[in-house]
């Protein structure tokens, strides 16, 4: 029993000396939150961030929205610029890189940080857009 005890503490100990990355709460809403809330854009303490490319942007985008590209490195310039006591909701086209985007801002210290998913589904829920 005690060998037992003892392999058990012994395994917890090692799981602890690897580096957590991040505090695995990367806050996602739904389009249909989002749009309960989207009149906050006009407020000075909140921006809407849409991560992705130049050529979807062009396509059509949430209004009040400002771009900043994750694959081209543009986005992680960009946030180091951004005042971290601010709210910020992130989308792309499927919320993947909006997701990845979100998670490089909340390791950065921004505590605001909301994916609120793809372009499609905002679009869907009736927010407001610029084609």
């Amino acid at each position: 029993m005690k060998l037992f005890l003892m392999t058990l503490l012994a395994a917890g100990l090692m799981n602890c000396t690897t580096p957590q990355q991040g505090d695995g709460k990367l806050k996602t809403i739904s389009a249909t939150e989002y749009k309960e809330h989207h009149e906050k854009i006009d407020n000075q303490k909140v921006m809407l961030v849409d991560v992705r490319t130049s050529a979807e942007f062009e396509a059509g985008h949430l209004q009040k929205t400002q771009h900043a590209d994750f694959l081209s490195g543009q986005f992680e310039k960009e946030m180091q610029t951004w005042d971290k006591d601010k709210t910020y909701y992130l989308y792309c086209a499927s919320g993947n890189r909006s997701g990845k985007a979100a998670k490089l801002m909340e390791e950065a210290g921004f505590k605001h940080v909301y994916n609120i998913g793809g372009y499609s589904d905002l679009k869907s829920a009736g927010l407001p857009i610029e084609e």
